[in-house]
């Protein structure tokens, strides 16, 4: 990008050149920072209107902290796209969410300015806390800073390193970024004064000796302390987080450096955790992130001075769109659904729902753990719910999916989006231990549509049960397959063959299917369509067994404990002894990058599959090496 357009950004390549400007020049450099983030962004796609609304606060940390000695971790790392930029990352902004670029979250592999790891909510405390404890055993002299949204700081975890951290006696900040409110009239230049006042040492060391003073007279004491809280209390809701130990500053503009830099500066030289609420506004100088943050929440490519516009041609309808559409079918079909979502009801497909079924749709915020156990109580009044969560997100609430839905043998549905690889967001969100974790829970079961249409009749198969299930669909479109509209259930528990074949039977899970037919034509393989993870459908595995000399197994899923195990176990149970090989993903952690890159990168393209099945075949079944090659 032009040095023209950039001038002042273009000298910043890591944070201590930031610290040599001018103050004077900061806003200067935030202007620029914003447009070349738009830029790179909308080149690129990512997440935009968080990033937006963090340019501020990343260049007042950056400037008064000495970090990477001073740790600064970014709660979900949405919104540090210009913390990257400012880090020494601006020239490979062109690669991000690339295959061999930059990640969308701070990864501590790709710099040392990426204090901790992270993606999933709410983790940024019990971080920071533990490097601020840290430091205080070694002895070192470092600041350990926390930013926090408003939304993650819903999360159960959040609260419980807050009360971890009140008694902790370490200097730990903490950084509420709060970007769901407009800027109301107390933030302003009264607000500005008595951020000021709060965070600098008069006040503290006044506070402090006023305790000392009053503390021999406990009325008086008593009297004192209620005074501040209700004076602090009209201009902040400070009481809250005072009452976790915290010294509560704000809430001051997010977006005013003239605030926030007096501000941190003071709160630099403080003793103990300390609280600033700040303010920012998603999408902030661009109009149309800041009129719809939602839509540019994560857009793909888009030209910015024109902004997002509908595809000329409409796209594939998607995996999530099918299960919203069959969500609200079903709920019109049977008043006992209900709909939960610990705070994607967007990513979950479930807008439509909600604005049809108020009554029965529930949005518990970032709280999976609770949103789980939530349904299970809803569950045991007859109710029957469905709990729309991404598959990396159910990983949270394992223990509450094991003690309070499966013992007690709930009938709640899991809708698992998000199943397999993700592309762009990485290993992070990757749905890949799905079926290893939950074939292993008793009562419950695993269902693989392979397809859109599929999805839907599993869906319906699984709020028949009166048990708990679980159904896993991908990111995005599958095959294409016409979706059917009634609410027709498939069996339950039972596959079906795809393709009639000799010597080699592929055994699909999910829509693997599709690139596993392709191969099997070069194989004149059989393909079965397995549909259940668990329960297996035995008698077509046995029979299948019995007429084919080796079994492969695939799936979109870890190898390790998936369904290609569950087939090795039934095989074994039943004492059948046959060649089997099992496709999935490797016991690695697959990076961000292009969905069909990436399965082409572990064998799981059709090319991959029928090369994979040659290798291992062709050399162990020697009777069967001419027809294999005779087909091909």
């Amino acid at each position: 990008m032009s040095n023209k357009l950039y001038p002042l950004l273009e000298t910043i390549n890591d944070p201590a050149q930031l610290r040599l400007l001018p103050r004077a020049q900061l806003a200067t450099l935030a202007d620029e920072l914003r447009a070349y983030l738009l830029d790179s962004v909308s080149k690129t796609g990512g997440h935009l209107s968080s990033n937006l609304g963090t340019v501020e606060l990343t260049v007042a940390l950056h400037y008064v902290f000495n970090t990477p000695q001073d740790r600064v971790v970014w709660d979900v790392g949405h919104q540090t796209y210009p913390h990257k930029i400012l880090t020494g990352r601006r020239e490979r902004m062109d690669t991000l969410r690339q295959l061999g670029g930059l990640s969308g979250f701070p990864q501590r592999t790709e710099s040392d300015y990426d204090a901790f790891g992270t993606a999933h909510s709410s983790t940024s405390i019990s971080a920071a806390l533990g490097m601020a404890l840290a430091a205080k055993i070694k002895g070192e002299d470092r600041h350990a800073i926390a930013v926090i949204g408003d939304g993650a700081l819903t999360a159960g975890m959040a609260f419980e390193a807050l009360n971890n951290a009140g008694v902790a006696e370490c200097n730990l900040l903490v950084i509420l970024n709060d970007n769901d409110m407009s800027i109301s009239p107390p933030v302003g230049a009264l607000n500005r004064y008595l951020a000021k006042l709060m965070s600098g040492q008069f006040y503290a060391a006044a506070k402090n000796a006023g305790k000392h003073v009053l503390q021999v007279a406990p009325p008086l004491f008593e009297l004192a302390k209620r005074i501040e809280e209700t004076a602090k209390g009209m201009v902040v809701p400070a009481t809250l987080f005072e009452k976790f130990g915290f010294n509560y500053i704000g809430p001051i503009d997010g977006h005013d450096l003239d605030s926030l830099i007096p501000t941190l500066e003071n709160i630099k030289h403080l003793k103990g955790p300390q609280f600033l609420h700040v303010v920012t506004k998603k999408g902030q100088g661009y109009k149309l992130a800041e009129a719809d943050p939602v839509a540019y929440h994560g857009p793909g490519k888009f030209d910015p001075a024109v902004g997002l516009q509908k595809p000329s041609t409409p796209p594939k309808q998607t995996f999530t769109q099918v299960f919203g559409q069959w969500l609200c079918d079903m709920a019109a079909h049977d008043p006992r659904l209900v709909g939960i979502t610990p705070a994607m009801r967007e990513g979950s497909g479930m807008v439509e729902f909600e604005k049809r079924f108020p009554q029965r749709y529930f949005d518990v915020g970032i709280a999976e753990q609770h949103a789980v156990t939530f349904a299970a109580g809803l569950a045991c009044e007859g109710l029957k719910p469905v709990v729309a969560i991404y598959s990396t997100f159910l990983q949270r609430a394992y223990d509450q999916l094991i003690h309070d839905v499966a013992i007690q043998n709930l009938p709640v549905v899991f809708a698992l989006d998000r199943a397999g690889l993700v592309g762009a967001d990485g290993a992070t969100h990757a749905g890949a231990y799905d079926i290893p974790y939950l074939r292993c829970i008793p009562n419950v079961s695993v269902a693989c549509p392979a397809d859109e249409n599929e999805c839907r009749q599993l869906l319906s198969t699984a709020f028949a049960q009166d048990h708990p299930v679980a159904v896993r669909y991908p990111r995005g479109a599958g095959a294409g397959v016409a979706v059917q509209t009634g609410l027709d259930a498939l069996p339950f528990g039972k596959g079906e063959v795809r393709r009639a074949g000799k010597g080699v039977a592929i055994l699909a899970f999910g829509t693997l299917l599709y690139p596993a037919l392709e191969a099997a034509q070069a194989l004149n393989a059989t393909v079965v369509n397995m549909r259940w993870a668990k329960p297996l459908d035995i008698e077509l595995l046995l029979k299948v067994a019995a007429e084919h000399e080796g079994l492969v197994t695939i799936e979109e899923g870890a190898i390790m404990g998936g369904a290609g195990s569950a087939v090795s176990e039934a095989l074994n149970a039943a004492g059948v002894l046959k060649p089997l090989l099992q496709l999935g993903l490797r016991d690695e952690f697959i990076e961000h990058g292009d969905h069909l890159r990436l399965l082409a990168l572990q064998g799981l393209d059709a090319f991959g599959i029928e090369a994979s099945i040659r290798q291992r075949f062709e050399a162990s079944l020697p009777g069967h090496r001419i027809a294999l090659k005779v087909v091909a």
